[in-house]
């Protein structure tokens, strides 16, 4: 699917994009708003600016994805492949990131309040500078992320909130289609 395809439909009221193949494409400053691209491959996109508030990224792969200044404000991006995604200055206050896949992503001076973390993959993740008061982090190893000027106030280590407990991740890979 192309992004003028998707943003026309966007823009007539179909939100439902569930396992649409988007990789590398670009929706730069787009307004994504409670958008469904559950299970959707974002490998390679660019979303640099967009707004993705309330939207549902759930299983995701957004692999190598530019989120820099992205809003992510209450969205469900549990179980998201970010593997290497750059979020710099991205908003993900409320949104949850239960089982996700963090490894080498940038959060480089992302807003982290009072989300979920829950069994989160942060191996080489970069929290430099960002703000995580009050972010769940039940089963996640923060000390295998670089957290350099992170505010760290108020973290929540409680029981994991997660449906389903020891569960493999069930992200989406790019088939090259």
């Amino acid at each position: 699917m192309k992004a003028t395809q998707l943003l026309r439909q966007y823009r007539y009221g179909i939100l439902d994009f569930k396992g649409a193949s988007l990789h590398s494409v670009h929706l730069e400053a787009a307004d994504l708003t409670r958008i469904n691209l559950t299970q959707a491959d974002l490998s390679d996109a660019d979303l640099n600016d967009a707004d993705l508030s309330g939207a549902c990224l759930q299983q995701a792969n957004l692999t190598n994805a530019n989120l820099n200044n992205a809003s992510l404000v209450g969205a469900n991006l549990s179980e998201v492949n970010l593997i290497g995604a750059d979020l710099q200055n991205a908003d993900l206050r409320g949104a949850d990131l239960s089982g996700a896949d963090l490894r080498c992503a940038n959060f480089h001076g992302a807003d982290l309040s009072s989300a979920n973390l829950t069994d989160v993959d942060l191996g080489g993740t970069d929290l430099t500078s960002a703000d995580l008061t009050e972010a769940k982090l039940a089963g996640s190893d923060i000390s295998v992320a670089e957290t350099d000027g992170a505010i760290l106030d108020q973290l929540n280590w409680g029981g994991s909130e997660r449906k389903q407990e020891n569960t493999s991740h069930h992200w989406v890979t790019w088939s090259g289609e």
